[in-house]
């Protein structure tokens, strides 16, 4: 059993609202004299409100390529990471000396020595702590390393993990594109972090500190499912060029959901026992409003199932991997399911895949 002890999230400082971004990307992406009708409808059909970016909204236009936006993405990731999960372990009553695993995920910059190995002196994780970088898996990552830690955690039980996020998505601006995608992305990405402690069977959350410094405990993830779809590769992911990620973000997206959700997530409960109506809580990344429509649709959700995802889309944009784990921090906080009840987190992302974890409250 894997005990979710705690979830915090970390924004940047710099937050606008969705016009403000909109008028800058219309000068960076766009040329001199340009219509920009179809940019200000993609910004406003996004359904975000407001985003938190990693730099000053006017140091986007003085990033000089991939090498100057990747080191912004390592001085930030750093600052956001211990943001998250310093907040994190403080919240479960774990020190840092307790932690066992940690597993970091971002498909938005790259790091040697990862960004993990920088934040372990910083926070004071232990020497021989083990370490998991991981890239490449966009959007269900989130999900993808709870399940990791569930998988670590079953064979280390006395053991606490602790999975970290960052995404910087506004990084990956290409400028001077006015592709769809890239137009698309601009109006969707936004910049956070999230960590998530757990903890295994044999270790109590809060025994690290025993100060009292942890909060009533989180669900228990019960299991966990992957999905590769055939013939999706194209659907999703990064072309890589001497400007950076250059984003894959195809129209079908919406489709692949409604083909495949339904069928994963009706086998995944019924081999738990359980149906779609015994779920309480569901926990989904916020992948566009075209996506939730098709996952509502395909799930024939009830009404306001996904309100907590939909408000986090609003306030923060779609923050990639972080994003789920931002829900389900909301979750945890703003409306906890009750006892001993079911709920399902969902993400997906490149490969074309989803993954499904679990819960039980």
């Amino acid at each position: 059993m894997t005990r979710i002890a705690a979830v915090r999230g970390a924004l940047p400082r710099n937050r606008h609202p969705q016009a403000e971004i909109t008028d800058a990307l219309a000068r960076l992406c766009l040329p001199e004299g340009a219509d920009r009708r179809l940019l200000d409808r993609l910004h406003v059909s996004s359904r975000v409100g407001s985003r938190h970016l990693a730099l000053p909204l006017d140091r986007y236009a003085k990033l000089d390529g991939f090498g100057a936006a990747n080191d912004a993405f390592v001085e930030v990731a750093v600052e956001l990471g211990a943001e998250a999960v310093g907040g994190a372990l403080e919240a479960a009553g774990f020190a840092p000396e307790d932690v066992d695993m940690i597993l970091f995920t971002s498909v938005t910059g790259i790091a040697a020595p990862s960004i993990d190995a920088r934040l372990a002196g910083r926070l004071g994780l232990r020497p021989d702590v083990k370490r998991v970088p991981m890239f490449g898996l966009g959007c269900v990552a989130g999900a993808a390393g709870i399940s990791r830690l569930h998988d670590y955690l079953r064979g280390w039980p006395g053991h606490v993990a602790v999975l970290l996020s960052v995404e910087l998505c506004s990084l990956t601006l290409q400028r001077d594109d006015a592709s769809i995608a890239n137009l698309v992305a601009s109006a969707l990405f936004g910049d956070g972090a999230a960590a998530v402690v757990a903890c295994g069977d044999g270790r109590r959350p809060g025994a690290g500190t025993g100060d009292g410094r942890k909060e009533s405990p989180g669900p228990v993830v019960v299991a966990t499912r992957g999905h590769l779809y055939p013939g999706s590769e194209h659907v999703m992911g990064w072309d890589v060029s001497d400007t950076g990620f250059r984003v894959v973000l195809d129209a079908s997206v919406p489709d692949v959901v409604r083909t495949y959700l339904a069928d994963d997530v009706d086998g995944f409960l019924s081999d738990h026992g359980l149906t779609r109506r015994d779920v309480t809580a569901w926990v989904c990344h916020p992948g566009g409003p075209r996506v939730l429509d098709a996952v509502a649709e395909t799930l024939r959700l009830p009404e306001g199932a996904l309100d907590l995802t939909w408000r986090s889309l609003a306030e923060i944009g779609n923050l990639s991997s972080a994003s789920v784990l931002h829900v389900l921090r909301d979750t945890l906080a703003l409306r906890p399911p009750p006892p001993s009840t079911p709920g399902l987190l969902i993400a997906m992302g490149p490969g074309f895949c989803s993954e499904l974890v679990l819960l039980r409250w």
